[in-house]
């Protein structure tokens, strides 16, 4: 039977999780294409993605789900408790 250790999980304040980008060394539509949140054409050329700024965003109620959180800090090497490890095919 395999056991299942549980891990903490939180929700990231806008600001966490725009340092935790810009630590990754990603632009917001760099982070919403490896997150599958939706990107689209800026009004002024170029690409952006209006999900990931309101992530981000102070004034902005929704904040990015802790798993989803959790998820983005492995798949960028941030975890503080977890890496990611490819298996062997």
């Amino acid at each position: 039977m395999t056991t299942i250790t549980p891990i903490a999980l939180h929700t990231p304040s806008g600001d966490e999780l725009k340092s935790a980008r810009l630590a990754a060394g990603l632009s917001q539509v760099d982070a919403a294409e490896l997150m599958g949140y939706p990107v689209q054409a800026g009004s002024r050329g170029g690409l952006q993605s209006r999900t990931w700024q309101a992530l981000e965003s102070a004034h902005d109620p929704r904040n990015m789900p802790a798993p989803i959180f959790a998820l983005f800090q492995l798949l960028t090497d941030q975890h503080r408790e977890l890496t990611l490890i490819l298996k062997n095919h």
